[in-house]
């Protein structure tokens, strides 16, 4: 089997996830209350309502959107050849994605039909989770211009780029597992989990400037 064979073959694993949203969600319709939970306040109390017709339909929608997104931006980068050198890697950032936004609606789904469990208990740890798998992506991931920490000094220069995706697995791994202990204040873990990630980004936005200036101050042989 060629490498393009085996590519495409993966692809079925995102689209039979999201192909089963779809269909879990027309299985339940008959089931689901006419308005249904469509976001959560910062406290986790149901503060916004969606009529099923549209809910059962929208959030798998999107979840495809985000899919063909993700999956066909790249091939209108400039610098496009370069996602060669992270297929693999990138598949499974797409994967992952789609299978946390499908979580988000069966979780959805779970409340409307009655069931019981503060949101910050199953946002919080699955964001979590997600952000640590980011980290590990982020050092796998060449210079492009839609996937990654992009900034004005990482687009200037592979070395930075490089520098700061390797400092940024650091970060988001960390911004991971601390949000996972944020569950034990579940009041405060939003929070938390805000307050971290603002953090983060401003450290890899920091840090690739920095990596800059260093990267200025070698010889040009070295700059690569």
């Amino acid at each position: 089997m060629t490498k393009k064979n085996t590519q495409l073959l993966l692809e079925t694993l995102p689209i039979a996830l999201i192909l089963i949203t779809f269909v879990v969600g027309l299985m339940l319709y008959p089931r689901l209350p006419e308005s249904m939970p469509s976001h959560w306040g910062v406290s986790g109390e149901i503060d916004s309502l969606m009529s099923k017709n549209l809910a059962v339909i929208l959030y798998p929608l999107l979840t495809l959107i985000v899919y063909l997104l993700m999956t066909f931006t790249p091939m209108f980068d400039p610098l496009r050849e370069n996602y060669s050198k992270f297929t693999v890697p990138y598949f499974w950032f797409r994967t992952a994605t789609v299978l946390f936004l499908c979580l988000l609606y069966f979780y959805s789904l779970w409340v409307a039909l009655g069931g019981e469990l503060n949101i910050v208990y199953f946002i919080v740890p699955v964001l979590a989770l997600y952000f640590v798998l980011l980290g590990f992506f982020l050092p796998k991931v060449k210079r492009n211009y839609f996937v990654g920490i992009r900034t004005p000094w990482t687009l200037h220069s592979e070395k930075v780029w490089d520098m700061t995706h390797v400092f940024g697995e650091k970060v988001f791994v960390g911004t991971g597992v601390l949000s996972l202990f944020s569950v034990l204040m579940p009041y405060y873990s939003f929070f938390i989990f805000i307050s971290l990630i603002i953090l983060a980004f401003c450290a890899v936005t920091v840090y690739s400037y920095y990596a800059f200036k260093e990267v200025e101050k070698m010889p040009k042989s070295k700059r690569r």
